[in-house]
């Protein structure tokens, strides 16, 4: 096995080779798997033509999910970004449309790709394509920028967890959006260095998030979270790319986050016992959902 088992690593093999963190993945995957690069790329797009279906069919559907509880809402979120009526421009408006589009789609048993979950799905895609098609991105930049994501979530799923029930909320979307932070630093040019520290920056901000799905489901408040997971992916890579450094590297901000997760109660990890899953409204739509 030669995977990277550090954030550190990464950037120090990505500077060695005078190249990205997403190229270094790439070949390095190639190698582990005994793949060609050209078939990893390959499989790589097609998992980003899957993100955009994704994102179109969430955008256009107007209906609620099977338990009534999400659905619409980035269709309403798009019609405001294009109708001006919100204040965070459009780049930042279609971004939180895209990522609750996704996460919609699968509240809905949709075909979405979990990465680095199904319950935060939304947030790479999201961060991904709006700057990708906003920024004029060349399709081969995003498609590295997702080998780039994969390696900071691989080295994350190794050095603590991106699992709700393990770690809360901060390990699904804290860990989507230190991914698509750091992709986004490359896409658009950032350096491996700035790549790090915007993933630690972006990991850092979510520190303790509780994952609490009201009735069990990934809807309540996950859908919206994924929003705010992509809104914090693009604040993390601005302050990098202006040069903002993390003052704790980023596999140390990875180890902070599996220690908080150690220490939270089960009531706090997806098991719908605490948290917003508690509360009285919570409880009621659960009691309606369960039909007792």
């Amino acid at each position: 096995m030669i995977s990277y088992r550090s954030i550190q690593e990464l950037v120090q093999a990505a500077v060695s080779a005078n190249t990205d963190i997403g190229t270094v993945v790439l070949h390095q995957q190639a190698a582990e798997q005994g793949r060609s690069t050209d078939e990893l790329y390959r499989q790589m797009q097609e998992n980003l033509q899957v993100m955009r279906e994704s994102v179109e069919a969430g955008l256009r559907n107007r209906r609620r999910s099977p338990s009534g509880l999400s659905g619409g809402d980035a269709h309403k979120l798009l019609e405001a970004v294009q109708q001006d009526r919100t204040i965070g421009g459009s780049l930042l408006g279609k971004a939180l449309a895209r990522a609750m589009a996704v996460a919609e789609v699968n509240a809905s048993m949709g075909r979405i790709v979990a990465a680095p979950t199904a319950g935060s799905c939304g947030i790479l895609p999201a961060a991904l394509l709006t700057v990708m098609d906003e920024r004029n991105i060349p399709e081969e930049r995003a498609i590295l920028g997702l080998f780039t994501a994969g390696g900071v979530g691989l080295v994350i799923s190794k050095q603590a967890t991106i699992s709700g029930a393990q770690g809360g909320c901060q390990a699904e979307c804290g860990s989507a959006a230190a991914m698509a932070a750091a992709a986004i630093v490359e896409m658009v040019g950032g350096t491996p260095q700035q790549a790090a520290h915007a993933c630690a920056i972006a990991l850092k901000n979510v520190l303790g998030l509780v994952c609490d799905p009201v009735a069990g489901l990934v809807e309540v408040p996950c859908i919206k979270r994924n929003a705010a997971g992509v809104a914090n992916a693009l604040v993390a890579a601005d302050l990098a790319l202006a040069g903002v450094e993390s003052a704790i590297p980023a596999d140390e901000v990875i180890e902070a986050m599996r220690s908080v997760g150690s220490l939270m109660s089960s009531a706090l990890k997806e098991t719908a016992e605490g948290g917003l899953a508690a509360t009285a409204t919570a409880r009621r739509l659960a009691r309606q959902l369960l039909n007792c």
